[in-house]
């Protein structure tokens, strides 16, 4: 594969990756509105919110078997318009069926959307021969932030539903289906659909191996749901801080989390991945430390600053390592990591609100982080290279792509 495809491909793919920030964020910033509109009642609204997530680590499984025979650009470039159209959906609809359907599309659309970008991110950084997966991971971010404004611009306006939703989607959309035209990912250009992942692939990836990553994967969620889903209670109705001020500790934890990913692929280049994910679990601990012992709300707002910095520098390592791990196979692996990602969500909000309503909520900031600071025992699974986990494979070359 040629330098200047490399290059295109990892820009489409950055675009692929923003792109999806703004539509989950559109998405998960507007449930209350998404409830209210659809008349989804309290005892409804777990029983949707749990749905998209299940029906998510479906569509990875099934991804997993379809790029045994097509590539993964294949997938993720018709997963994404699918995606951004089920947003819409969930915009336009008005009745409760129309809701779970446009919920039930966007589920499994995103698991496949998911698992294929992962699967093309760390194919990318094993043709460049050094790491660029947090770089994607940054325009994730990147997107989050700006779908996060854009909801806010629609709640501020009293915007509906629809009217929030359809600029992003007839913007970005066509903009993400004509940059799918240069994918490209680590494979080479004359290869057959899943010739590099071939009918042993499945066979060749150890539940046993995998599973530290897929820990940490669940364990990383935990912490990120944590923070998504109560740092606003928690700033407001434990640290008494005001209503417009709780909403703050989200934002600064998306800006840190994007400050951290941008910078963090200099610093697996320059300390390696296991010093990386082992500074982020230490940082990431000692911010839900700060959190839990925190007496007012600016001490609570230092602790989401030092979890965003901390945990971002996991998730697109823990996928980066898969890749090392299994080098003949990383798409299979890839799908079956990415589940644990909504495992780790399903169970983060949940055990957090269970905990604080049955002991503490300064209790229960414990909880994750105690699981993200047992990463440190799976660290040295970030530093696997092809020769321990099966042998027979030649290292990446480092290509001169920028």
């Amino acid at each position: 594969m040629t330098d200047a495809r490399l290059r295109h491909g990892r820009a489409s793919l950055t675009l692929s990756f923003f792109v999806q920030g703004v539509t989950f964020a559109l998405l998960v910033t507007r449930i209350p509105v998404i409830q209210d509109r659809y008349g989804i009642s309290d005892g409804q609204l777990p029983v949707f919110l749990a749905a998209v997530p299940i029906l998510a680590g479906v569509g990875s499984v099934v991804t997993e078997k379809v790029v045994a025979r097509v590539r993964p650009r294949v997938v993720l470039r018709w997963a994404q318009p699918v995606v951004m159209l089920a947003l819409l959906g969930a915009g336009a609809g008005n009745v409760l069926w129309e809701a779970a359907l446009a919920l039930g599309v966007f589920g499994l659309s995103v698991g496949a959307l998911d698992a294929s970008m992962n699967m093309m991110g760390v194919s990318l950084q094993r043709a460049y021969g050094r790491s660029i997966m947090l770089g994607f991971h940054a325009a994730y971010s990147l997107g989050g932030i700006a779908g996060a404004s854009m909801a806010w611009a629609g709640a501020h306006w009293d915007l509906s539903l629809l009217v929030s939703y359809l600029p992003a989607v007839v913007v970005l959309l066509p903009v993400a289906f004509v940059g799918s035209r240069w994918y490209a990912d680590g494979a080479s250009a004359e290869a057959e659909p899943g010739e590099t992942q071939g009918k042993g692939a499945a066979a060749s990836v150890s539940f046993r191996l995998l599973m530290p990553l897929c820990l940490v994967m669940s364990f990383a969620y935990i912490g990120d749901s944590t923070v998504s889903n109560w740092s606003a209670k928690y700033l407001q109705d434990v640290l008494g801080s005001s209503e417009q001020l709780s909403t703050v500790p989200y934002n600064v934890y998306m800006v840190t989390a994007l400050l951290g990913r941008a910078v963090g692929d200099f610093g697996v280049r320059r300390f390696g991945a296991v010093a990386v994910v082992r500074g982020g679990s230490v940082l990431a601990a000692a911010g839900f430390a700060v959190v839990a012992v925190a007496g007012g709300a600016w001490t609570g707002m230092l602790g989401f600053t030092m979890l965003g910095l901390g945990l971002c520098v996991i998730v697109p390592q823990t996928f980066a390592a898969a890749g090392r791990m299994f080098p003949g196979a990383s798409d299979t692996a890839v799908a079956r990591l990415n589940v644990f990602n909504y495992v780790g969500f399903l169970v983060g909000s949940p055990l957090v609100g269970a905990l604080g309503d049955a002991w503490s909520y300064r209790g229960a900031m414990l909880v994750p982080m105690v699981l993200v600071l047992a990463t440190l025992v799976y660290a040295k699974s970030f530093g696997a290279e092809s020769a321990r986990y099966g042998g027979g494979h030649e290292r990446p070359r480092t290509v001169d792509v920028g």
